[in-house]
């Protein structure tokens, strides 16, 4: 597995109140600009310290050794010896080396601006992240065993630990995308014709919205179309024989108007017909306030009345009659319809075009095609979190692309987006390791890490839940 590194980093500028440290009488150390840093198993420490308040006699030397301390917990940084003239030519006659001896030197030019960059690293330890950094100065030369407990505190150390989880998405499956757009048509016919006349009435509109939805598809460059099915229905007044009649022979004419236009070679056509729409008629009268309502639905809903012109009958003689009047008028005519549906498929997109596509004509691409895109960009990324939420909102309801966005949604830190994604995903490991990075963002650490804990050994989701174990346990 290839190590993770993550950098948690405290920068307090120099503008803040500057950490001092004496030496001698009336000289003080200052701390400009810290920055205490976490990187993989390391904690590193890159000080600026100005040292031009300090005078320091030629044959004297000042030993700073800071410290990062919490509690009982203490680490001893390499000491800075600050040294007088003479004892500087001294120490390096001795031959001391300050990487070797694990120490810095530096000669001090009383009087002048002097500044020293104080870097190092040490093995990270957990308590480090809410620690504090103190300073041991030795001015007589007495040693750390004298003098190891005498430290002054500098500033406090506060890691940054906002969550970076690590997720699991899942890869959807190739499929072949079958699509289709479907409408439904209210032409006007003459009393008991079957043939369209294009100008008669509100046809003209019906009709060209029935064109508008074939040659959306016809003239998409990516779709090819497959079938298309017209499904005739007529209203239940009149005789059931007749309404069959007439509901089939429109629908065929509809069909056949379809086929006048276009070229339809390859694509397979259907005409099929509901003689009477009683469905539909329960669905309107369900949703009315019509006086007397429930006895129409007890009429129309009744399982013993097989005769279709039967149960017409009855519902003429409901409360007089006046409930049958209206649906005549207001109900009856919105029965009388062709629903079409137009099936295509679109062609294979490769990964190139598909992120132009993401953005552009996303419904062009199946969930599989827009995961590929993901894979273009870095785990995380802003683009790479945007084509998950892209995808969800083409998808709303598949539970693949609820996973992913929900994913999505914890690496922005909103668990309460990502709840609502995993109501409708996918269960499995990676849906339970989302849910464990949730309880951690939502600052239940416990149950986070007994979550991360159970799937620490699952083959497909491991490595991660590992890895933000490590993160809730710091």
């Amino acid at each position: 597995m290839k190590k993770r590194f993550i950098s948690i980093a405290l920068l307090l500028a120099g503008s803040l109140a500057a950490a001092n440290v004496r030496a001698q009488v009336n000289n003080t150390l200052r701390v400009e600009k810290k920055l205490i840093e976490r990187s993989g198993d390391y904690l590193l420490v890159d000080l600026t310290l100005n040292l031009s308040d300090l005078d320091i006699k030629s044959n004297r030397a000042v030993t700073f050794t800071p410290v990062i301390q919490r509690g009982d917990s203490l680490t001893r940084l390499p000491p800075l010896i600050v040294n007088g003239r003479n004892r500087q030519i001294l120490y390096e006659r001795t031959g001391r080396n300050p990487i070797d001896d694990g120490e810095f030197a530096i000669r001090r030019k009383n009087g002048a601006e002097q500044r020293f960059d104080y870097r190092t690293r040490v093995p990270y330890a957990r308590w480090m992240g809410k620690s504090e950094m103190a300073m041991v100065t030795d001015e007589c030369g007495c040693g750390w065993d004298a003098l190891g407990s005498e430290r002054g505190t500098l500033f406090p150390i506060r890691l940054d630990r906002t969550p970076r989880p690590v997720m699991a998405y899942i890869a959807p499956p190739a499929e072949v995308k079958n699509r289709a757009k479907e409408g439904s048509a209210f032409l006007d016919f003459p009393v008991n014709r079957t043939e369209i006349h294009p100008d008669y009435r509100q046809n003209s509109r019906e009709l060209a919205a029935i064109r508008e939805t074939v040659e959306s598809v016809r003239d998409d460059k990516y779709a090819t179309i497959t079938a298309i099915s017209i499904k005739g229905y007529a209203s239940p007044e009149g005789s059931y024989a007749n309404n069959e009649r007439l509901a089939k022979g429109r629908s065929e004419a509809l069909l056949a108007y379809v086929k006048g236009r276009y070229d339809l070679a390859g694509v397979a056509t259907e005409a099929s017909y509901e003689p009477e729409d009683w469905a539909g008629l329960e669905d309107r009268v369900e949703r009315s306030a019509l006086p007397g309502k429930e006895e129409l639905l007890s009429v129309i809903r009744d399982a013993s009345i097989i005769d279709p012109d039967r149960r017409e009958q009855r519902l003429k003689t409901v409360a007089g009659g006046e409930p049958y009047r209206y649906l005549l008028n207001e109900i009856y005519p919105a029965l009388r319809h062709s629903d079409y549906r137009v099936s295509y498929t679109i062609r294979p997109i490769d990964v190139e075009e598909a992120k132009e596509l993401i953005y552009k004509d996303p419904k062009q691409l199946s969930l599989e095609e827009m995961f590929r895109v993901a894979q273009t960009y870095e785990t995380g990324s802003p683009e790479f979190k945007e084509v998950f939420e892209i995808a969800v909102r083409m998808y709303p309801d598949d539970p693949v692309s609820n996973l992913n966005a929900a994913n999505s949604a914890l690496l922005n830190g909103d668990a309460a987006a990502a709840r609502r994604y995993l109501a409708k995903a996918q269960e499995g490991p990676e849906h339970r390791l989302a849910e464990g990075v949730a309880c951690w963002l939502e600052e239940d650490t416990e149950r986070a890490a007994t979550i991360f804990r159970a799937l620490a050994d699952n083959a497909r989701v491991g490595a991660q839940a590992r890895a933000n174990l490590e993160q809730v346990e710091e």
